[in-house]
């Protein structure tokens, strides 16, 4: 049988794909909370509805939802132009080691490319191994040397 993988931007028709995906990356992956599924809903939906806030990408391998990426924009003041968060990048486990993670990580980075955006940053975990070694192939540049990454979190859920 033959694999057919397809890269695509999401769209209202993957609203329950989404969800199931994101699921799985927030609980089973990160290992946080399960969000509410109307939250989950409400998010994605904003993007559809708001693309200048951000941006969807699914991935699909004969038809079936197998990963996504999301892109979420802001701006750059030492820049002066705009910038391309990609906040989460995720592929299944069944899926994984099909290069669908590059596929994903390629049209995320190309969109950005098209639509004038400064550049594209991303984080991910100190203990997230093969992320790190995608990001490195990619053209990743670890910039940890010139900028610590801070959070302080409000709790709200």
């Amino acid at each position: 049988m033959t694999t057919t993988i397809t890269i695509r931007q999401a769209n209202a028709a993957d609203m329950e794909a989404l969800i199931s995906l994101m699921n799985e990356y927030i609980v089973d992956f990160y290992k946080r909370p399960q969000p509410a599924k109307k939250q989950l809903r409400n998010l994605i939906d904003h993007l559809f509805q708001r693309p200048d806030t951000g941006v969807q990408f699914i991935a699909t391998q004969n038809d079936e939802a197998v990963g996504f990426s999301t892109l979420y924009f802001t701006f750059s003041t030492t820049r002066v132009k705009p910038v391309a968060i990609l906040n989460d990048l995720y592929v299944t486990e069944k899926a994984r080691g099909q290069k669908i993670g590059e596929k994903l990580f390629s049209i995320s980075h190309q969109y950005t490319k098209e639509h004038q955006y400064a550049a594209m940053s991303w984080e991910t975990a100190y203990d997230n191994i093969r992320a790190q070694t995608l990001y490195r192939k990619m053209g990743g540049n670890v910039t940890n040397g010139e900028w610590i990454h801070y959070d302080i979190s409000n709790d709200i859920l």
